[in-house]
């Protein structure tokens, strides 16, 4: 049994990405970066102006002294040189004409005709922008392995980028074994089924995390039905999450459906509750992560070590992002094994979830942290500082 730490150091050294290809920017939302994105043009491309108003040369202004309106430039248009002794009316983002180093704001400005005063007090901000004052041609604007998000997709298209190089999605099966699994809404038609939580809940945290599920199902503790479905998945995809049977009972089958076929073990069972019987292997070219039946430990497992495999195989470079935060409740001591407790944020902190029990459905949709506890960890007062992880 090896410790968390040491899980996600062999995920790291074990899992590389996968090939990259080209998606245009509207297949882009989601993708990781496989390339530096590089700003074919500067940002802005021009000096332009940053407010609707005036150019002029601020040398050249005193309040209340009009000046003559040589020309109006608009977004988009070129700009003539200004002319001594002149305004330009200009809108925002206009091209700032030659000569001029100042856009007064339309706010300031009293209109008579073709000529303009200004009031006093409309300095000292210039509201002018600068050619390449957010970026230049050939500055790397995103740096491979960002995950492209709605904001880094504005940086995206500003680099005039018609197609990007993203890491190829992984594509994922999902399987949930057990004989007492059933469809959820059809759990009521027999006296011991229970519906299959996990499934739906895993397929929606690979699709956030990035990956494409591309089959989902659930199948009964009959290794060799198991063993000929565990080799047609290895096949078929590039990540397998089996949950459930990944004891050391009889009916517990979920590493040997795969041994049949080469499976090569990464890690088996890590110091960690929930979550003790997660393994990790590779069958071939396709990976394979056993996950607790217990839906709460599968989905605090997978947030945990499900994630960071999903990324690495996306080109992702950066880990787990823990932050330090307050108790808003008495956290309990932990036990001989690093525990991961399920919290809730509010106004005052962290309020630790009271039943912790590995097997707890309904008081899952309320934690929306994890909070990181040693091993042998005292227990700690409210105001105390963890270290959580979004969950």
């Amino acid at each position: 049994m090896i410790t968390f730490d040491e899980a996600l150091s062999l995920i790291d050294s074990k899992v590389a990405p996968l090939g990259c290809e080209r998606v245009s920017m509207e297949e882009a939302a989601g993708r990781t970066l496989a390339t530096d994105a590089v700003a074919a043009l500067p940002s802005p491309r021009h000096t332009i102006s940053a407010m609707d108003g005036y150019a002029v040369r601020l040398d050249e202004v005193e309040p209340g002294v009009p000046l003559r309106v040589t020309g109006e430039v608009r977004p988009g248009q070129s700009a003539s040189a200004l002319a001594s002794c002149a305004a330009v009316r200009i809108f925002t983002g206009g091209v700032l004409p030659e000569g001029a180093n100042c856009v007064i704001m339309q706010e300031y400005a009293t209109r008579d005709g073709d000529s303009v005063q200004f009031a006093p007090g409309f300095g000292p901000a210039r509201h002018v922008r600068q050619k390449g004052s957010d970026f230049d041609r050939g500055d790397v604007v995103l740096s491979r392995g960002t995950k492209l998000d709605a904001r880094s997709l504005v940086a995206a298209a500003a680099t005039d980028a018609k197609h990007l190089a993203v890491y190829r999605q992984p594509s994922v099966s999902v399987l949930a074994t057990g004989d007492e699994l059933v469809a959820s809404g059809s759990a009521h038609e027999s006296a011991y089924a229970i519906p299959d939580a996990i499934g739906p809940a895993l397929g929606a945290m690979i699709q956030h995390a990035g990956g494409k599920v591309v089959s989902r199902g659930f199948a009964r503790d009959d290794l060799p039905a198991l063993e000929r479905l565990a080799g047609q998945l290895a096949q078929d995809v590039d990540l397998v999450v089996v949950t459930g049977g990944a004891s050391v009972g009889e009916r517990d089958f979920a590493k040997p459906m795969f041994a049949a076929h080469g499976l090569e073990l990464q890690f088996d069972r890590v110091a960690m509750k929930p979550g003790k019987p997660v393994w990790f292997g590779r069958v071939k070219d396709c990976w394979v992560i056993g996950l607790p039946g217990n839906p709460t430990s599968a989905m605090v497992t997978a947030r945990l070590l499900l994630d960071p495999i999903l990324g690495r195989l996306q080109g992702a470079t950066r880990g787990h992002l823990w932050r330090s935060m307050p108790l808003a409740s008495a956290l309990p001591a932990t036990g001989d094994r690093e525990t991961f407790a399920r919290a809730r944020w509010d106004a005052t902190g962290l309020m630790v979830l009271g039943n912790q029990d590995s097997g707890v459905q309904g008081g899952l949709a309320k934690a929306d942290w994890l909070i990181r506890c040693p091993s042998g960890q005292s227990e700690l007062a409210a105001g105390t500082m963890v270290s959580a992880l979004q969950f």
